[in-house]
């Protein structure tokens, strides 16, 4: 594929990432004609639309939909045979992009970037925060090399997931809550009472809502949302009780239920078709020095 041909790939991920031609060609330097006519010279080389106009709003069409993740893959190639190349010298430079879930980034990896960026100073760090839902999506299309998250319950076999911290999760309420201070609370006691969850599309809340179902009791959730930061501040402020990591109690109450453990596993992921960069490589074995 010609260099032109790349050329029009990149604007069309740019135009379809962003639903605008204008706003494609600010991100790519471009003017927007000369946008346009990489698109234009896409289709024509397709012969058919990859994109609809409608009230100056960009669509793509099924087409579009089709080209879509096989030009992210063709780029992605590129970068990656780029990068072993690089690589062959046993140099670590280049980027590394990683995505990172909210809760881990803010609490357990400053340490390691810091150190990381201190021994591989020739790595430029391309870092997203993500729901650790989206991490496998970032690391399956190739946005992200690797993603530090809280696993899936569920192995895939198309993701080599490396655990590499245990995250016990307990029940917290505030100190002004009723069960302050109680032993021996039951899961049934708490499903009469307001909780406050991480949402059930996340892996943390499908954890909290399997135990209740193992012991065949309905758990009523009175409201939700993905970010735990956000829980802990309104369980502080008496709204209901919920499940936190146990690093995050600070100030809370745990609520002692006997004979009830459950836990998260935090780690790594990364795509099993992918060859991992000398980067990638370094941070993964930087982890794996610390894990517990």
């Amino acid at each position: 594929m010609s260099s032109l041909d790349i050329q029009a790939l990149t604007a069309f991920i740019a135009v379809a990432d962003t639903g605008s031609f204008s706003a494609a060609a600010d991100r790519l330097f471009l003017t927007q004609p000369a946008v346009s006519k990489r698109i234009a010279l896409l289709e024509s080389q397709l012969n058919t639309q990859v994109f609809d106009r409608i009230r100056k709003k960009v669509f793509l069409t099924e087409a579009g939909r089709a080209l879509l993740p096989r030009a992210h893959a063709i780029l992605q190639s590129l970068k990656d045979a780029q990068q072993a190349v690089s690589d062959l010298g046993g140099d670590i430079s280049g980027k590394l992009a990683i995505a990172f879930s909210h809760h881990i980034g803010l609490h357990r990896l400053p340490p390691y970037l810091k150190r990381y960026s201190n021994e591989q100073p020739k790595v430029n760090l391309d870092i997203n925060f993500v729901d650790s839902e989206d991490g496998y999506t970032k690391v399956l299309d190739g946005t992200s090399e690797l993603a530090v998250i809280t696993l899936s319950p569920e192995p895939r076999a198309d993701i080599i997931a490396t655990p590499l911290w245990h995250d016990p999760l307990v029940f917290v309420c505030s100190p002004e809550h009723p069960l302050h201070l109680r032993d021996n609370v039951s899961l049934e006691e708490l499903s009469t009472m307001d909780a406050i969850h991480p949402g059930e599309n996340t892996y943390t809340g499908k954890i909290v809502n399997q135990l209740f179902e193992r012991q065949g009791v309905a758990l009523d959730t009175s409201m939700t949302t993905n970010y735990l930061e956000t829980i802990k501040m309104m369980v502080s402020i008496g709204l209901g009780w919920s499940v936190l990591p146990k690093t995050m109690i600070g100030s809370l109450e745990q609520i002692h239920i006997p004979d009830v453990y459950i836990e998260r596993q935090l780690g790594i992921i990364e795509y099993r078709g992918r060859q991992k960069s000398n980067a990638a490589n370094a941070f993964k074995s930087l982890l794996l020095e610390n894990a517990s």
